[in-house]
């Protein structure tokens, strides 16, 4: 006896194995986000955001440092996996479900990489 559909058997289509470790990553993602984005936003209340050299002084020390070189690409990779989400469940074309997955997924490293870019050339100044 078999769980298949009578057409799931006649196809040869079957699980694709894949949403299990998407939807992993997606919750351990935003768990990691749930701390990291309090302590951003609180970290940001704290201090005047309009005044530059308060903004640099406060990425130079070395544990908002950290926690801004791993906020980065964690939110970036998040925000990928769920726009992964909404093409391949909205867009019914092929090639244009191809196409949109690519550009979304360079979109998300290049932002990833610049926000990276960005706090290790204020965190070490002109050395970068």
């Amino acid at each position: 006896m078999s769980l298949r559909s009578p057409m799931g058997r006649v196809l040869g289509l079957g699980s694709a194995k894949d949403g299990t470790s998407h939807w992993w990553s997606t919750r351990v993602t935003s768990l990691a986000l749930v701390p990291l984005c309090i302590w951003f936003v609180v970290s940001l209340y704290g201090i005047d955001v309009s005044d530059h050299a308060a903004v640099v002084h406060f990425v130079r020390q070395p544990i908002n440092t950290i926690l801004l070189l791993v906020l980065v690409p964690i939110a970036c990779y998040h925000s990928m996996l769920g726009t992964q989400e909404i093409v391949e469940d909205y867009q019914h074309d092929k090639g244009r479900k191809v196409l949109a997955l690519i550009l979304l997924q360079f979109l998300h490293t290049l932002v990833a990489v610049s926000g990276l870019y960005a706090v290790l050339k204020v965190a070490f100044g002109s050395s970068l």
